[in-house]
């Protein structure tokens, strides 16, 4: 058979083995020139310049009829219905072409013996010439094939095609069915589920992925057949449900808890291709309440247990952590109806119902035990009395280094009712402000209080805590002073907090009480052999408050994790060395003297290094200084003042004597002048400190504007 290709198209395949053994193609189809026509095997030799190299390869004539049907004869397109398979890697041969090897000119018929070669000439093209040879005999025309002959040649050469099929060809094709079938799959799902959620929901595609990923787990939620576990520390997470504006918003829930002990936070992320994906964090506590838990149950698993510590002489602790609108102040305090508050179902008030039940067990009640209560709150650095018309109280350390705070009213109660009434008294005056997340949100931390007392000595202490929201604390260089310092506070002492269930857990021989007002006061609950601490982190599900959520939950794992293995020998954060030298050098360079206050605040800083840069332990520095400045100034104030009644009750007398008619002179001039003098001294003296205050009030301010914006990982 003797055909004029001319140039065609060809394609060329290289095979390339994967990892598992299979054979995939690739490559490219161009124009080529026959040089060659190979009867024995029906394929053609064809040659083409590539890179300035003339190369060639054997291909199959069936292929070449695919590629360019118009070249194909009109028998062999009615013979052979089935299209051929490309090229495999078998059927192809690439030589580089002899220098003596001829070409033919396009548009010859004659065509070469197979044996010929291709030529490879560096940067020229090859040049056509006549063939030498004589050409081959004409190939004779067959005659019209009968039906049955037909019918046969058809099937021998589907088998020749099958045959010449090679495994990566076959693996090729199924893979390609595979992904038909995938896309397919793929497309019903997405048309099933546009269904069934509906698409003008925020999100919703988010939406659709938290919804897939809790259809695959187990959910195991925490029932009161559970057996209650015996912890110093206690650490578990309560997620509230959504509050009305989160709904009206049609927020998305992103907070899953589906066992006794886990809580998942499905956090939306974003590829750099802007493709949205999910990124689930899992976190373990002793224990986790969903949203349809009550405070009856959160009670029985965190507050409850530690009632009976206090009986046996002990000190306990139950505080509630978490952003502002998280739930703490509905943990503690009780259920919200609008603005008001039913205190009756709040961990405060079922703590006591069970204190007055323990008095009446037959063990308990012959030590013949007083119940008090105290409430009181801490707010910038500052104590204040809720049971006193907010009276501003001192916290003091007396000569045994036992911590007193001053001027604490402590009410007996007699039964819970006498406590409900208290809480609400506290309740009422307690300081608060307006916020994104909540119109009435705490800005100070709440203390309150149960104490036993055996013939006027303390025998046992229960301190409730619903603490400030924990995002306030990361405002720390804001315009308004009163802001800073509110943030300032609450970050340290969070931190502290933290910082003292450590040594708590690990029986440390230092506390760092001292770096906080709100450890300073709660100092004897984290000393003795008998005290115990029950931390409840509280969380809202919304993805808006994914990040505060995730703090919270970070924050609490921490704390946990000090308590899991008391034997470790690293405490929780290397300290960064270079972090210690700059503090230790603002030290040397501004002659800063130790206190012990001052100790236990840069201890707090040099453990949480990663959230505390040298900047921003210098801010606490300067506001734990104002604070204490400010006491000072406030109190030398009040004593002029008290000093000014007597001078001038003194200045009276003297008055008087001058209406006397032979008064004495010599001695009016002498008592007044020492009347004057003692006015001078004191004026000038807290004058002197007034202005030593003010210094101080700069001081804040700059170091607030060279704080390093370090983001704080738990607060």
């Amino acid at each position: 058979m003797a055909v004029n290709f001319g140039k065609i198209v060809v394609g060329i395949y290289v095979e390339i083995k994967r990892s598992d053994g299979v054979g995939l193609l690739t490559g490219r189809i161009h124009q080529a020139m026959v040089t060659s026509l190979n009867e024995d095997n029906e394929s053609v030799t064809v040659e083409w310049i590539e890179n300035g190299d003339t190369k060639g390869k054997e291909i199959d004539l069936e292929c070449i009829f695919s590629l360019n049907p118009d070249v194909a004869p009109e028998e062999e397109i009615s013979l052979s219905p089935v299209t051929p398979p490309p090229p495999t890697p078998s059927s192809v041969k690439v030589t580089k072409i002899p220098k003596n090897r001829r070409t033919i000119a396009p548009g010859r018929s004659e065509i070469p013996s197979r044996d010929n070669r291709v030529i490879s000439t560096r940067g020229r093209p090859a040049q056509q010439q006549q063939p030498e040879s004589a050409p081959p005999p004409p190939v004779q025309q067959p005659s019209q094939p009968t039906q049955s002959q037909t019918q046969s040649q058809l099937t021998q050469q589907q088998q020749n095609a099958a045959r010449r099929k090679s495994n990566c060809v076959k693996e090729v094709e199924k893979l390609q069915e595979k992904r038909e079938r995938r896309r397919i799959q793929q497309q019903e799902l997405r048309e099933k589920r546009a269904q069934e959620i509906d698409t003008t929901v925020p999100n919703y595609e988010i939406l659709q992925m938290i919804r897939d990923f809790r259809a695959s787990l187990d959910y195991r939620p925490l029932t009161t057949t559970d057996l209650i576990e015996e912890h110093r520390i206690c650490v578990c997470v309560r997620k509230r449900p959504l509050n009305k504006k989160e709904l009206t918003v049609r927020d998305l829930d992103v907070i899953t808890i589906p066992s006794k002990d886990v809580v998942m936070v499905h956090e939306p992320k974003q590829k750099v291709d802007l493709t949205r994906f999910l990124e689930n964090q899992t976190f373990r506590f002793d224990y986790a309440f969903d949203d349809s838990t009550t405070n009856e149950m959160v009670y029985r698993f965190t507050a409850r247990p530690l009632v009976e510590t206090i009986f046996d002489r002990g000190m306990a602790t139950c505080f509630a952590y978490g952003q502002t609108g998280s739930g703490k102040t509905h943990t503690m305090g009780g259920d919200f109806s609008g603005k008001n508050q039913d205190c009756s179902k709040g961990i405060y008030a079922l703590a006591a119902r069970d204190v007055f039940l323990m008095l009446k067990k037959p063990n308990y009640k012959k030590l013949d035990l007083q119940v008090y209560a105290t409430f009181f709150e801490i707010y910038s650095g500052k104590v204040f009395d809720l049971l006193n018309r907010k009276a501003k109280l001192r916290v003091l350390e007396d000569g045994k280094q036992q911590v007193q705070v001053v001027g604490l009213q402590e009410r007996e109660v007699k039964c819970t009712e006498d406590v409900l009434k208290l809480i609400e008294m506290g309740n009422s005056c307690r300081t608060s402000g307006q916020t994104s997340a909540n119109a009435h949100s705490s800005r100070s931390h709440a203390v309150f209080q149960i104490i036993l007392r055996r013939k006027g000595k303390m025998h046992g202490k229960f301190s409730l805590i619903d603490l400030a929201g924990n995002e306030r604390g990361a405002d720390t260089s804001s315009a308004d002073r009163q802001t800073r310092l509110e943030g300032a506070e609450i970050n340290k002492s969070l931190l502290a907090l933290k910082e003292c269930i450590r040594a708590l857990g690990r029986n440390k021989p230092h506390t760092p009480f001292r770096a906080s007002k709100l450890t300073q006061v709660l100092r004897d609950s984290f000393i003795g052999e008998n005290s115990r601490t029950c931390m409840i982190a509280t969380i809202s599900p919304g993805m808006a408050s994914c990040e505060n959520t995730l703090n919270t939950l970070r924050y609490a794992n921490r704390v946990k994790e000090l308590t899991v293995d008391p034997n470790a020998v690293t405490e929780g954060v290397r300290p960064n060395v270079n972090a210690l030298n700059q503090l230790d050098i603002m030290d040397e360079e501004w002659e800063l003297g130790n206190s012990p206050q001052r100790d236990d605040l840069k201890l707090l800083c040099e453990q949480n290094e990663e959230e505390v840069s040298p900047q921003l332990f210098t801010f606490h520095e300067a506001v734990s200084h104002l604070v204490e400045m400010e006491e000072q100034v406030l109190e030398d104030h009040r004593a002029v003042f008290q000093e000014s009644i007597r001078w001038l009750e003194d200045e009276k007398v003297l008055l008087e004597m001058t209406e006397e008619v032979d008064y004495d002179v010599d001695s009016y001039s002498s008592q007044l002048e020492q009347i004057l003098d003692q006015k001078i001294d004191i004026l000038i003296e807290l004058r002197d400190k007034v202005r030593s205050f003010r210094s101080t009030l700069q001081e804040e301010e700059q170091a607030s504007k060279q704080i390093n914006p370090k983001r704080p990982r738990a607060l």
